[in-house]
């Protein structure tokens, strides 16, 4: 039982792999244990640079009334791999924007750690780098062998580092994490590919991305992964979207992967009310148990205004947790885990779009890092309105008359754009974007008649 007398999973459940090929310090086999208990995993985005307040934030995040796992979000320095600067923050006592993990020795890292982290509370390091060597070095040091990223998620959105040089760090960052970490510990990537600019980006595009970055981290080493989606406009789309993910994954993975599937609270402009926010969570945590994801990375109502406190944080898990219990109870018969065999197991219109993406650039060849870096050459991958020099920069998205995102321009994509009733092309005008990237925040701002949602925001023309 954890504190407000939730009865969730036993801790001897989470703590015994059992004959669980993964062991039991496995951070995939947390969550798998977890799944087949019915219960989702909620996570915080956390991070602090004083190591102190670090671990008073993963112990609150361990004992919330919820099955958590913890996080360790690196500062801005790490993650551009300016190493000096964040040592010299952390000799001169400045509070940076996460944990400094290079910057502190491994043994301070184990002190923040000891007591909390372990097979009943995995912790998984965050950290947004195309240079992530240093970082999986650390982490692999302090005893952890969870984390996330990719060569195309952690590269294209973030900075100027060329797709090539990131597709090569990120062989390399997956053959380190494989080796560094010991077993019985299972190393596990998580692929950021379904949540770069995830807001206005159509989720056949995100789906592959993430399919493809995991199938990238197991040809080199990783024999556990997650594949991750951000929640978008439009709830049915969403969820025709995870269950893509689950379809690919069984499909074009080898059989052997252990993986599962992370969805994000909304990750583009948030609503500024703290009502709106919290709607806007619940409906997350919804999602998540509805299409079938076994873990959710949540925001808080603070989001909007400023980095949230570890009060804050651990309102957002126990939020998210009872929403997600409810929906459950709601279900009783659902699995958590959708079967790609049944009705709704992902046989839709964003899995046929993801999988033609998907199928164009393994036709690219064998050597899948190359393959991406071509697709990405010759437009066959194109993010829209991502300003990288090696983004072709020719596709361009809209919101339907329902919410759903759609294309408006394809480029050289393999999929066709999207048309308007009378069979034109669909406008995208600056009004249009603006309201777009707004429409989710401002939906849930506005309470209709009766303290319902609104609907989704019309096509912007």
């Amino acid at each position: 039982m954890r504190p407000g007398g939730t009865v969730l999973i036993a801790p001897d459940d989470l703590r015994d792999g059992g004959t669980d090929p993964r062991g039991p310090d496995s951070f995939g086999g947390f969550v798998a244990r977890a799944a087949r208990a019915g219960r989702l995993v909620v996570q915080p985005r956390m991070g602090f640079s004083d190591p102190a307040r670090m671990r008073t934030g993963l112990a609150a995040t361990r004992s919330a009334a919820a099955v958590t796992v913890g996080t360790l979000t690196i500062d801005s320095y790490t993650r551009v791999g300016d190493h000096a600067a964040a040592r010299t923050a952390v000799a001169e006592g400045a509070r940076l924007n996460g944990y400094p993990i290079t910057a502190h020795s491994a043994e301070r890292t184990r002190a923040v750690l000891d007591g909390i982290a372990g097979p009943a509370f995995p912790v998984q390091v965050r950290h947004g780098s195309s240079r992530p060597a240093a970082i999986v070095r650390a982490l692999a040091a302090a005893g952890l062998h969870a984390t996330e990223g990719g060569p195309v998620s952690y590269c294209l959105p973030y900075g100027r580092t060329p797709l090539a040089e990131s597709v090569e760090n990120w062989a390399r960052a997956c053959e380190l994490l494989a080796e560094l970490v010991p077993a019985p510990a299972l190393p596990h990537l998580e692929s950021f590919g379904g949540c770069m600019l995830g807001q206005l980006c159509p989720p056949g595009l995100l789906v592959a991305l993430s399919l493809l970055e995991a199938l990238f981290f197991t040809r080199h080493g990783i024999r556990s992964v997650s594949l991750s989606f951000a929640q978008q406009t439009d709830p049915a789309q969403d969820a025709e979207a995870v269950r893509a993910l689950h379809r690919l994954a069984a499909e074009f993975l080898p059989p052997d992967t252990d993986r599962h599937v992370v969805l994000y609270t909304y990750m583009g402009v948030y609503p500024r009310t703290e009502r709106g926010a919290t709607l806007l969570l619940e409906a997350s945590a919804r999602l998540a148990v509805e299409a079938g994801a076994q873990r959710l990375i949540v925001k808080t109502a603070a989001e909007a205004h400023r980095i949230p406190t570890v009060r804050e944080n651990l309102r957002a898990l126990e939020t998210a947790a009872v929403a997600a219990d409810l929906a459950a109870r709601a279900r009783p018969r659902a699995p958590i885990v959708p079967d790609p065999a049944e009705d709704g197991g992902g046989d839709n219109a964003v899995y046929h779009e993801a999988r033609a993406f998907v199928e164009a650039v393994l036709d690219l060849g064998d050597d899948l890092g190359r393959a991406l870096r071509t697709a990405f050459a010759r437009g066959v991958l194109d993010v829209p309105f991502c300003l990288h020099p090696d983004n072709a920069g020719r596709s361009r998205s809209f919101l339907d008359s329902a919410g759903r995102l759609r294309w408006a321009e394809t480029g050289g994509m393999p999929i066709p754009p999207d048309t308007a009733p009378d069979g034109a092309p669909t406008p995208l005008t600056s009004d249009g974007l603006l309201a777009a990237l707004y429409s989710v925040a401002t939906r849930y701002d506005t309470p209709a008649p009766g303290g319902r949602i609104l609907s989704a925001a019309p096509s912007p023309s």
